[in-house]
């Protein structure tokens, strides 16, 4: 793994407040969360059992989504609110495709890069860095990104479950910055959180992010399709994670979150 990030404050956890990569973590079955995470984690469920499987199958589509883009030739990959690592990671599906493949993580959680740079230790394609999606052109500039990335070429640039974090203004300035700074042929998978498939438990769900830094925002098919203006969305649009390109059967899957990718052109 590339150095990174060197002189970052790795002592400010900020582990008695929860941590939106922590409360993923939990749900994902993870051990790197605390116990404010897990009571807030705990509080959805008590919402709605099924929100772990969310989770978990937004997990799957970062799996769909990648395979899909690497096949199709991307080999450099920005992940932005990439969280605590778990299996089926960006650079595992990546690089199963084609081991040289580079992978760029990113995360305000400095919990994140201390495990990032444990697990990666040995590996020379991939680095993890503390960064914000409401900075990017600060991430952009970052010689650590720019040892990987060639932003001359395509990349695939997640922001999967990040963008619910963030004010309007700040998620469509996200995108817009993506897009300028991108070249064509460059993908954006995304995926957000919605209060569209579970109208009457959505806003007590949504109660669990209260007392993190970001709270959330809950939006609509409409507003996540508005996030791709300029991109080319590919089939079939923005629609449930579960059924954006599933590959098995769709009885008993969650409404939580909608889904999409969109190609540069």
């Amino acid at each position: 793994m590339q150095q990174s990030d060197q002189g970052s404050d790795l002592t400010d956890l900020q582990t008695s407040r929860p941590h939106p990569a922590r409360i993923y973590d939990y749900w994902l079955g993870g051990k790197d969360n605390f116990p404010p995470d897990r009571e807030a984690a705990e509080h959805a469920i008590s919402v709605s059992a099924d929100i772990p499987a969310a989770a978990r199958e937004n997990r799957a589509f970062l799996r769909r989504a990648v395979q899909l883009v690497a096949r199709a030739g991307i080999r450099q990959f920005i992940d932005i609110g990439a969280g605590l690592p778990s299996p089926g990671n960006v650079h595992q599906v990546a690089q199963d495709v084609d081991p040289l493949a580079r992978v760029v993580y990113v995360d305000n959680d400095p919990i994140v890069l201390t495990h990032g740079r444990a697990l990666l230790s040995d590996n020379r394609t991939t680095t993890v860095l503390t960064g914000d999606v409401r900075d990017l052109d600060e991430l952009f500039e970052r010689p650590e990104l720019r040892e990987l990335v060639d932003l001359d070429e395509p990349v695939a640039v997640l922001l999967l479950a990040v963008l619910h974090f963030v004010t309007d203004e700040q998620a469509h300035e996200a995108v817009r910055r993506i897009h300028e700074r991108v070249a064509p042929g460059s993908y954006l998978l995304l995926s957000h959180s919605t209060h569209e498939g579970n109208p009457e438990r959505a806003a007590e769900a949504a109660k669990t992010w209260d007392k993190t830094a970001s709270g959330i925002r809950l939006r609509t098919r409409e507003q996540v399709t508005a996030l791709f203006d300029g991109w080319e969305l590919l089939e079939p649009g923005v629609d449930f994670v579960p059924l954006w390109r599933p590959e098995g059967s769709t009885e008993a899957t969650t409404r939580w979150m909608y889904a999409g990718a969109g190609r540069k052109n």
